[in-house]
């Protein structure tokens, strides 16, 4: 029995693909602390997609590449979802979203909040997820 990625392999692809989201900027709940309960905050969210590719090069057509929307949606599904205490908890449901769409097979997440702390510039994780 073969899967979604053994059917796309098979159909001719022939690589992977890195597609980037660079400090896409949102809204949301997160933190362990009472302000953070209770003001949502400025969060900014970057990913690393590994996709698979069988591009042709000479197509100009959406539907014959990855379309970093796909990513997009999950990452603002997800954070609108619900409170989370950690950042980390955050980054593994955006990482399990993304991978859930056939052509994702590895992803890097990365999260900070950039206003927590007047010191620094930001405050954050990263993590690597890859399909099992």
């Amino acid at each position: 029995m073969t899967g979604p990625i053994e059917a796309i392999a098979a159909a001719g692809a022939i690589g992977t693909r890195r597609v980037l989201v660079e400090g896409y900027e949102l809204i949301g709940s997160v933190g362990v602390y009472e302000h953070e309960r209770r003001y949502e905050q400025r969060i900014v969210v970057s990913l690393e997609l590994d996709v698979l590719d069988h591009y042709d090069g000479v197509s100009d057509q959406l539907d014959d590449v990855y379309d970093y929307d796909h990513a997009i949606t999950a990452v603002r599904a997800t954070v609108e979802s619900r409170h989370f205490n950690l950042l980390e908890t955050l980054a593994e449901r955006i990482a399990e979203s993304c991978l859930e769409h056939a052509h994702v097979t590895a992803v890097k997440v990365r999260i900070a909040k950039p206003d927590i702390l007047i010191a620094c510039r930001a405050v954050g994780i990263e993590i690597h997820r890859a399909r099992r």
